[in-house]
């Protein structure tokens, strides 16, 4: 299974390749670069996505996502690895 630290790399990695994709702007993949990271950190990051900004907004979205799914999947362990019964 996957550590939340992980798949936060993962979701940076992401980030950075879509910014540099666009920024070099040449080719068909520069246009939908910035989806790939956006889908990575669904549902969470799109709804940040609706708020108003320019490509801050895309970054702290796709942040906010990463940062979300890490919990949730950190929580999902967690979980797991107790069996199901409450810590403590």
């Amino acid at each position: 299974m996957s550590s939340p630290s992980s798949t936060s790399g993962v979701c940076a990695a992401l980030l950075v390749w879509a910014l540099v994709v666009t920024a070099a702007g040449d080719g068909s993949d520069a246009s939908f670069a910035g989806v790939i990271p956006l889908l990575a950190t669904a549902p969470v990051s799109i709804v940040l996505l609706l708020l108003p900004g320019g490509p801050m907004t895309v970054i702290a979205a796709v942040v906010g996502g990463a940062l979300a799914n890490a919990a949730v999947i950190g929580w999902c362990a967690r979980t797991l690895r107790h069996g199901g019964r409450p810590a403590g």
